[in-house]
């Protein structure tokens, strides 16, 4: 009977604790991948299922782009610091997409399904010299690091898996002050019309050169993407 009451008593405590624990992983706003993939369905009308992305809608390749990433960009577009430049097509597109992420745990189960799908090495569509562009990576690696496998601790996204032609719209809109220029945006100003980027840059040829070197880091694969 006591080693009932033992038995019984250990199995209350055990499930008490699991409790605990699942109240405790909830709190912490572990994402929920099956609300995440429901919510993707919209994102999915451009971007694709497999989030490789559509030059014709201006949609980028966005499959496991890091969650921080994505949900740093998406908070961007909700609270208006990127997407309300008239010059910036894509970017309003963006804005009203973001805002039916109703809530933060919208953005990050979203997120967290993007970042979980299969990375698409996406094609080339421009041309430009790789070998000129290496040098010019130089200073681009010094925050999105040496492969441009992009480092958190600087806010610096991954380069390596985007499709060259939207690299090369980004820094272009940062070049002219299209993205990156509104209050509040700390990391947009380091990319901006007065940044070393923007001086190192100068031409539309430096551009496409340095984006033909960065495409150059993206690991192998026998299925390009758009």
């Amino acid at each position: 009977m006591a080693l009932r009451t033992k038995l019984a008593a250990f199995l209350a405590a055990l499930v008490a604790n699991l409790s605990f624990a699942a109240i405790a992983v909830a709190e912490q706003g572990v994402p929920d991948l099956e609300n995440g993939a429901e919510l993707f369905q919209l994102c999915a009308q451009c971007h694709g299922e497999d989030g490789s992305g559509n030059k014709l809608f201006l949609a980028p390749a966005i499959a496991g782009l890091d969650d921080w990433y994505v949900e740093m960009q998406l908070n961007e577009f909700r609270t208006g610091l990127r997407g309300l430049h008239f010059d910036d097509i894509a970017g309003m597109r963006m804005r009203p997409m973001s805002i039916t992420l109703r809530t933060d745990a919208d953005i990050k189960d979203v997120t967290a399904y993007v970042a979980q799908l299969p990375k698409t090495i996406p094609a080339k569509t421009l041309d430009g010299n790789a070998d000129a562009g290496k040098a010019l990576y130089t200073l681009c690696g010094a925050c999105h690091g040496p492969t441009a496998q992009g480092i958190a601790a600087m806010k610096a996204p991954a380069l390596s898996n985007l499709n060259d032609w939207y690299l090369v719209e980004q820094l272009t809109k940062f070049k002219m002050g299209i993205r990156g220029t509104r209050p509040g945006d700390p990391y947009g100003v380091l990319m901006g019309p007065s940044s070393p980027m923007a001086v190192t840059l100068k031409t539309d040829q430096s551009v496409r050169d340095v984006v033909a070197y960065i495409v150059t880091l993206a690991p192998s694969s026998d299925q390009p993407t758009n």
